[in-house]
């Protein structure tokens, strides 16, 4: 395994326009995170804002994670948490996604956790696993500079304030979510599924969301399902994406699977098909 890149070299090689290609984690396995570190992945995200792990599960998880080898990031509860950024980083988390950023206020709050004073709030101790390879003044002394911080962009008031945003000094990623903002923006009641993801409106906040992250120098996030469009996505310069979630990539495999089955099945003249489901 090669050596894992400092953050602010993964940064770095973002805002050069090196894609980093990872996956949200919503199963609270610590198991399933440090297989998942090993499959080549630039990055895995915990999802605590939509997983049901707590801190010990994300402990475990985050531990898997760097045995993997893979950078490390945790999605929050919001700007609020500061209990969860202050946890996730000091178990030794990459950096942090904070979600429902509406406001360049917001941002700053959310990136002062991430800060160690002078640059902001963060409350130091020691020992934790943050510090464990380089001691407490090795982190400590780097840690502003290593971090990743990223915004969620997932709200029609945060595509309005989105200059502001992008201007608030520390804030390294934007990360768009495009289902949250269709939402947000009432898409969903305008356009029949999928059509709201290809709509003028949702293409205007993306160009707006674009240009303001050009502008200062920010790196552009996004979460698909899939593969499909990626290649359209890095033609528009984002370069941290992520190819879905763990759950739904056991899915994909899993459809896959079932489906060549009934093949298989009806092949040799026997009458099977999977049970009726929602998800496939």
């Amino acid at each position: 395994m090669t050596e894992s890149l400092s953050g602010a070299e993964f940064k770095k090689q973002l805002r050069a326009r090196q894609p980093k290609m990872g996956l949200f984690v919503n199963s609270q396995s610590p198991t399933v995170a440090e297989q998942l570190a090993h499959s080549g992945y630039d990055w895995l995200l915990i999802d605590t804002q939509h997983g049901p792990m707590g801190f010990p599960e994300l402990s475990g998880m985050l531990a898997g994670v760097s045995n993997g080898g893979a950078k490390s990031i945790v999605r929050v509860a919001g700007y609020h948490d500061r209990g969860g950024i202050q946890q996730s980083l000091d178990m030794g988390a990459d950096g942090v996604l904070v979600p429902y950023i509406n406001t360049a206020d917001e941002a700053r709050q959310a990136v002062s956790c991430t800060r160690y004073p002078t640059a902001g709030t963060r409350s130091v101790y020691f020992p934790q696993r943050s510090m464990n390879k380089a001691g407490l003044l090795g982190y400590a002394g780097a840690a502003n500079d290593n971090t990743i911080v990223a915004l969620q962009v997932e709200t029609a008031s945060c595509i309005q304030n989105i200059d502001e945003i992008a201007a608030v000094p520390g804030v390294d990623i934007l990360f768009l979510g495009q289902n949250d903002l269709c939402m947000s923006m009432g898409l969903y009641e305008k356009y029949e599924f999928p059509h709201m993801y290809t709509s003028p409106e949702l293409q205007a906040a993306t160009d707006k969301l674009i240009a303001a992250a050009k502008r200062n120098n920010v790196i552009l996030g996004l979460f698909l399902f899939g593969t499909s469009r990626v290649g359209e996505f890095l033609d528009k310069d984002f370069t941290f994406i992520s190819i879905g979630n763990d759950l739904h990539h056991i899915l994909t495999q899993v459809g896959a699977y079932v489906k060549d089955m009934e093949s298989i099945a009806k092949e040799k003249g026997k009458s099977w098909t999977r049970r009726p489901t929602a998800l496939l």
